[in-house]
């Protein structure tokens, strides 16, 4: 019988994996370069009628063009609403995996490409489905909750998908209904909603390896640096970053307190990539990376994805011209999976949250059945 450790699951790649990731980042083009290739892309979106929805981490020139051609930039449930919404039958997901996994649940019968098909996530990586059926397996008595961050296939076998902004309400719900909870697959995230609820929350002691990197010894000396400065932290960040914390939030919810704050300047704890958007919202604020590392270290502070690195100019362009890169979820799984993520869009309609359901099961599941396997 298979012994599964539930207190260290490993990535199934191994460290490896980011090497992997960095080797493949697009090479950063020259400014003519990027204006041909910037050129390109906007003429092949409108040709192919196709929609780019982009995630905050990615490059900066992927973002600016998602806005300036009517797609969206946003945080993963935001994108896969928006292309589920759009009229757009192929989307073009630029961010990690699980996001065009999600787009895809959501748009069953529509194309969904992406830049480049490795970009994973550890958050994904750090919890293998036949590990986690078998922790579920081993609790059966308890709500499963997962957070977005994961594959499809996990998020199958779950009652609630959550994203980090709405993870504490439905917790909080389910908390009150007096529901014990296994919790997948962020330990930092996690944790937070446990203290904050004080829910029965059997955690897994997954991370993402770019939160799981910012230092609370090193984030104090920083504060006497710029004590002025708020503190926004993404509540994967470890406890001792999280405490010091000004405002905790979700990528969105970083950017609109950015918006709304009379502070000049921001020590930002998430991956630095959100930092092109905090720019262009709040012209003339200071932002400030929150450190990974002491001043001994090579890189002061490395908060940047390598999966979401991938992402560029140039494997855009090639898949607008190719086709290539198609995103395909098993309608079986697919079926599975969109129960918990229409849980929770329904939960967030009720609360008021401008989000709405994704609307009749059977309908989607119709679709699912209709497009075949994949």
């Amino acid at each position: 019988m298979k012994v599964v450790e539930f207190e260290r699951p490993q990535m199934e790649t191994g460290s490896s994996c980011t090497a992997n990731a960095w080797a493949k980042v697009p090479a950063t083009p020259t400014a003519d370069e990027r204006q041909a290739l910037k050129a390109r892309i906007r003429q092949l979106l409108k040709e192919k009628q196709a929609v780019l929805v982009a995630h905050y981490y990615v490059d900066g020139d992927l973002q600016d063009l998602a806005e300036e051609t009517g797609g969206c930039v946003s945080d993963s449930l935001e994108m896969a609403r928006f292309g589920r919404d759009h009229a757009a039958q192929t989307l073009v997901v630029a961010g990690v995996r699980f996001m065009g996994e999600t787009a895809k649940i959501l748009s069953p019968e529509k194309r969904i490409l992406m830049p480049d098909l490795d970009a994973t996530c550890s958050l994904d990586l750090g919890c293998p489905t036949d590990e986690f059926n078998a922790f579920c397996d081993a609790h059966p008595d308890r709500t499963v909750v997962v957070y977005a961050n994961t594959s499809a296939a996990v998020k199958a076998r779950a009652d609630w998908m959550v994203t980090s902004s709405i993870g504490l309400d439905i917790v909080k719900h389910l908390h009150e209904q007096g529901k014990k909870i296994l919790w997948a697959p962020d330990k930092h995230l996690g944790g937070y909603i446990q203290k904050q609820t004080g829910a029965d929350m059997l955690l897994w002691q997954g991370s993402c390896l770019v939160h799981d990197e910012f230092k609370g010894v090193e984030l104090e000396l920083l504060r006497k640096e710029y004590p002025k400065a708020l503190i926004l932290v993404h509540p994967e960040s470890p406890e001792g970053v999280v405490a010091q914390a000004d405002v905790i939030g979700s990528t969105s919810q970083l950017i609109a307190a950015v918006q709304s704050s009379d502070a000049k300047e921001f020590i930002v704890a998430t991956d630095n990539g959100i930092l092109h958007k905090m720019r262009a919202a709040a012209p003339g604020k200071i932002f400030i990376d929150a450190p990974t590392a002491g001043n001994s270290a090579t890189c002061k502070s490395c908060a940047h994805c390598p999966w979401m690195a991938m992402n560029g100019l140039q494997n855009l362009l090639h898949v607008l011209e190719t086709g290539s890169n198609e995103i395909h979820v098993d309608p079986a799984i697919g079926k599975k999976a969109v129960v918990c993520i229409d849980r929770m869009l329904d939960f967030a309609a009720q609360k008021k949250a401008n989000v709405r359901p994704t609307g009749a099961l059977e309908n989607e599941q119709t679709l699912f059945a209709g497009i075949g396997p994949a």
